[in-house]
Parts: C-alpha cells; sequence; structure tokens
C-alpha cells in the first residue's frame, strides 16, 4: 500500500521567490510513487500570493515527499474552500 493514497490531503510548502514568504496549501493525493518519493495531486487551497501564476486552485502537480509538512485521510479533513 503506498504511503500516500488516492483522496488523502497532504499540506505542502510553497515557497514565493519574490517576497521569500513560504505559503501552506492542501493538495488532494491522486497517486503516489513511494519508490521516487513523488505525490502527484491536485492543489484543493486558494493562494495568497500570486507565486508567478504558476500556482492556482485545482492545478495538478508532483510533489516530492520532503516537502510534505502533514497528511491526513479524507475522513479527517475539511476543505478550506
Amino acid at each position: 500500500m503506498p504511503q500516500y493514497a488516492k483522496g488523502d490531503y497532504i499540506k505542502v510548502e510553497f515557497p514565493d521567490d519574490s517576497t521569500g514568504v513560504s505559503e501552506w496549501m492542501w493538495v488532494r493525493v491522486d497517486h503516489c510513487d513511494d519508490e521516487k518519493r513523488l505525490v502527484f495531486g491536485t492543489l484543493d487551497s486558494i493562494p495568497l500570493n500570486s507565486h508567478g501564476g504558476r500556482v492556482t486552485l485545482g492545478k495538478e502537480m508532483a510533489i516530492n515527499f520532503e516537502r510534505i509538512r502533514e497528511h491526513k485521510k479524507p475522513s479527517g479533513f475539511e476543505s478550506p474552500n
């Protein structure tokens, strides 16, 4: 069984290169590659910073395990949106 399962939520740090300030947002997991230590999912938070337009609600992304700070199962998660 993968470390992160489809439907789980992970909290990820998104640094803003222009300000140097990080923002923490939730990503809904689609699938996980434990061998490559990557989680593939969709951003489930509305960014407060612009992040150069690269980070938007609903954006699909790959996240390295090292950037994950929190993990929740769907039953223990309330969407911030």
